[in-house]
């Protein structure tokens, strides 16, 4: 591992009144404002999205799938193109998971303390993936940010488990920082422990040990709610870390977002704006519009007004609903694009709310115009 980081982390300004902070990290493939979204790319690609519409939209980094990218098209693929950066034409920053939560979330997966063995889930060879290996995986890959393998666990797993599963996570955790040798590439340690605060305290006192790049909390958003969610953003967010980016994977709805900035987080990443924009569901400040419902095919307006996206400058309801209607590519198209749209609109808007010393001011409104909840 580099004794001298690859990137560099710098707080701007953190809101007078709440955790909130305005910071940015510069890797070798540009700078990235933080809060930031990060839209996911599983494949090499944000499913219904192009290259071009990621620009557009205002991404500054996507995530790549470590798993995904190691199955197909493979490390041989990617090592023949110099990288995903190159094999995708994608010029600025990635971050790839370390593959964790793809093969945890396998039913036939094997767990020991070298890694885990399972079956590719495209030809049901044997594959093993340990520290090591991921590490090899992410470095082929080529991503700015690279992430420590980790077990991740279901958020209600039983305490003598999540206990086990923790220590194990700051084994691998060491060994992924030891076999990590690509200089142009940072390594973000990941902290668990599930719903426990006495063993998310351990994990993060084991993680932060490792001078990593930067401190992820991992297993969350894995089917808990909101309030047990923000609880541990609250005791264990602004515990990572200061000097260094501090990342909450597998967040993306606009609850999520609002309650992880406000509690100190710089970065996350969901499926979850392009995945509801292909079934027809479009967000926005007043809340979640479905465009397949029979009112919309008269609505001459955009979903939105006020968004200068694309979909909603070129666009009307009426003519989005008919796409779904008639199950066009081009209506998860623009749906999609609209998603990360706001997505990355909201977390521009929070910046410059931490900037003004406002986001208590701004989540408040947020919620109360929006109809998003902060319960579920």
């Amino acid at each position: 591992m580099n004794d001298v980081s690859p990137i560099k982390y710098e707080l701007l300004h953190i809101d007078r009144y709440t955790n909130a902070r305005r910071g940015r990290i510069y890797t070798k493939h540009g700078i990235i404002e933080t809060p930031v979204f990060m839209p996911v790319g599983t494949n090499a690609t944000v499913k219904a999205i192009t290259g071009q519409s990621l620009e557009d939209v205002g991404s500054e980094i996507i995530l790549g799938n470590a798993f995904h990218l190691f199955l197909r098209p493979g490390l041989d693929v990617l090592d023949s193109f110099g990288g995903l950066h190159s094999f995708m034409n994608w010029k600025k920053p990635i971050l790839t998971d370390s593959g964790g939560f793809q093969v945890f979330s396998l039913k036939d997966r094997i767990i020991d303390e070298q890694g885990v063995s399972f079956r590719s889930p495209l030809d049901g060879s044997k594959l093993k993936i340990t520290p090591e290996i991921s590490m090899k995986i992410q470095q082929s890959i080529g991503s700015d940010i690279a992430m420590a393998f980790d077990e991740c666990i279901t958020a209600y797993a039983d305490h003598d488990y999540v206990s086990s599963s923790i220590d194990r996570t700051f084994r691998w955790a060491k060994r992924s920082f030891e076999s990590h040798s690509r200089k142009d590439q940072a390594l973000f340690g990941i902290v668990q422990g599930a719903l426990f605060e006495d063993l998310r305290q351990r994990s993060l006192e084991q993680i932060t040990s490792v001078p990593f790049d930067g401190y992820a909390l991992g297993g969350l958003a894995v089917g808990e709610k909101y309030q047990e969610s923000e609880k541990i953003l609250q005791s264990f967010g602004t515990q990572l870390p200061a000097d260094k980016p501090r990342y909450i994977m597998g967040i993306g709805s606009p609850t999520m977002m609002v309650l992880s900035v406000e509690n100190g987080m710089d970065m996350f990443d969901c499926v979850l704006p392009t995945r509801m924009g292909r079934h027809g569901t479009a967000l926005t400040y007043n809340g979640r519009i479905n465009l397949k419902a029979s009112k919309c095919a008269y609505i001459e307006k955009p979903i939105d007004e006020n968004c200068s996206c694309y979909t909603c400058r070129n666009h009307s309801q009426g003519y989005i609903h008919h796409l779904f209607k008639r199950d066009e590519i081009l209506g998860k198209m623009l749906l999609s694009i609209h998603n990360l749209h706001f997505n990355i609109s909201l977390v521009k808007d929070m910046r410059k709310a931490i900037e003004e010393d406002r986001f208590l001011q701004f989540k408040k409104q947020f919620f109360e115009v929006s109809g998003y909840q902060l319960k579920n």
